[in-house]
This record gives C-alpha cells, structure tokens and sequence, in this order.
C-alpha cells in the first residue's frame, strides 16, 4: 500500500540522484584533472579502465558500490533509529 503511493517521489529521487552523479563526474573530470596518483579518483580510474581493461573497471565499480553500500548501513540509524 506504501509503494504504490511513493513510487512517484521515489522515481524522481532516482532521477535527480543519477543526474547530479553525472553532473559530479563531469566536473571532477573537467576541473580536477586526471593525474596518477596526484588527482585521479576511483570513478575517473573506473572511467579510464574501461577502455583498457573493463575486468578491472568491473572491480573498481564494485568496491565503489561496496563502500556506498557500507556508508549506508553505518549511517541507516541517524536516518531511521531503531532499525538496526
């Protein structure tokens, strides 16, 4: 009964979450530059490796994922307390 009723707010939120992941990237890449081990990021070697090596742009994309998803499960009680 909730879902149905939130999915709206939910799409939009996806919507304007992948937006403004693409509107980081850009400038991270535009303005941060690309140098090894000076300014590159794991989203920008991510980016870098899929032309040469997509396994390891592959790997890179999971641990960015892995540490998302950590983030969230160690901050889920200031969000919700008393979920955990």
């Amino acid at each position: 009964m909730t879902v149905p009723l939130t999915a709206p707010g939910i799409a939009a939120g996806a919507v304007l979450c992948f937006a403004r992941a693409l509107g980081e990237f850009g400038a991270t890449i535009t303005f941060a530059g690309s140098f090894p081990g000076v300014t590159r990021t794991l989203p920008i070697a991510s980016y870098l490796a899929m032309n040469s090596d997509p396994d390891t742009a592959i790997a890179l994309a999971l641990v960015l994922l892995a540490v998302s998803l950590g983030v969230l499960l160690a901050l889920r009680d200031r969000w919700l307390p008393g979920t955990a």
